[in-house]
């Protein structure tokens, strides 16, 4: 009995003495246990922010030292940021700062700088955002031989469209689809894109690349050709094949465009050809398929007529169902790739903003 009260009073005391160790940020207490535990803590005050294409976004990040451990601080505080790659296998460098040096990696130069709130804050902030942008970034804090990290990801507003070009499905390894996604003025859609697509509704029976290097695709109405009719809705996924040697569709990402996406009056039908010059004499261009699922899904675009695209594809975008448009479903639908020198269409162009 005597043990287990001398055991309670030294309790009482430790805690006691160790009462004033923490730092408090906008009414939060941030304990830090100087004896065994971490002396250095980094925390993301969110897991997850959003932004779009062209936006500014802040990537939250802020650290709690325990003063006892560091003393009269003679160790510099270096943060970094990198930004992880879709198997976590490797980092790239974003940004670098220890005192009064900082440095910008790749396609972030210019572009990220500290938000400087408080003496402890470590979040990042990104503009002009890219496409490329999206994903998860890792907020590293070191001081002497302390170390810590948080991760915070980096979700865009866009929309999800599948493609293939015009020799047909299945006809693009891992490199060509991520060329085609670049050409159709998107990216290559990662899992948690595609699935967030396939959750609003996406269903599309042929395989495609994502950005992890997996081939998946999207049902929400199980059937026959597509898994089997006695399946449950989901992303189906093939597994991982060879980059360079197997070839599907691919499912690319593209967000907000800085411009205008439009259809072009035009008293005649066009070629391909003549399509191209008349969006060129209207001081525009031929308009791409990410500009056009963009449109039609972040700015609500409909039109029942169908128009040439770059890629020499012809589609319409329909938002508000109706006879003879589209009569069951809002979607951009695909006419096909016609002869480019004989069939006649209207065309969809895009004049980009300065």
């Amino acid at each position: 009995m005597k043990s287990l009260l001398l055991l309670v009073l030294i309790s009482f005391c430790w805690a006691d003495h160790h009462s004033d160790n923490y730092t408090v940020d906008h009414d939060r207490v941030i304990h830090i246990q100087a004896e065994n535990g971490p002396r250095l803590l980094v925390e993301a005050e969110q897991a997850k922010v959003f932004s779009r294409r062209g936006g500014n976004v802040t990537l939250p990040c802020k650290f709690y030292r325990d003063p006892t451990a560091f003393g009269s601080g003679t160790h510099k505080i270096r943060i970094k940021w990198t930004k992880l790659t879709s198997d976590y296998l490797k980092e790239v460098d974003v940004f670098v700062s220890m005192g009064y040096h900082k440095k910008t990696y790749g396609g972030y130069h210019g572009r990220v700088f500290l938000k400087g709130g408080s003496d402890n804050d470590a979040s990042l902030v990104i503009t002009d955002l890219t496409l490329e942008d999206y994903g998860r970034y890792k907020c590293e804090v070191i001081e002497g031989l302390e170390d810590d990290t948080a991760v915070v990801a980096l979700d865009l507003q866009g929309v999800v469209f599948p493609y293939f070009p015009r020799l047909g499905r299945y006809n693009l390894n891992f490199h060509e689809a991520q060329q085609a996604c670049l050409d159709q003025d998107a990216v290559i859609a990662s899992f948690d894109q595609l699935y967030d697509a396939w959750r609003s509704g996406l269903d599309w029976c042929n395989a495609g690349w994502l950005s992890d290097g997996s081939v998946q695709y999207p049902i929400t109405k199980p059937r026959e050709p597509c898994g089997g009719q006695n399946t449950v809705p989901g992303v189906r996924n093939y597994g991982f094949w060879d980059k360079d040697k197997s070839r599907y569709d691919v499912f690319c990402f593209t967000s907000n465009f800085n411009g205008r996406f439009y259809y072009l009056i035009h008293p005649t039908k066009l070629t391909y050809d003549e399509a191209v010059q008349a969006c060129l004499n209207d001081g525009a261009q031929i308009a791409k398929v990410g500009q056009i699922f963009a449109a039609w899904k972040l700015l609500g675009y409909d039109r029942c007529d169908a128009g040439w695209l770059a890629d020499g594809s012809v589609r319409y975008p329909i938002s508000r169902p109706r006879r003879r448009c589209s009569p069951s479903e809002a979607a951009v639908r695909f006419v096909g790739f016609p002869d480019k020198k004989h069939k006649l269409y209207g065309v969809y162009c895009f004049r980009a903003y300065n």
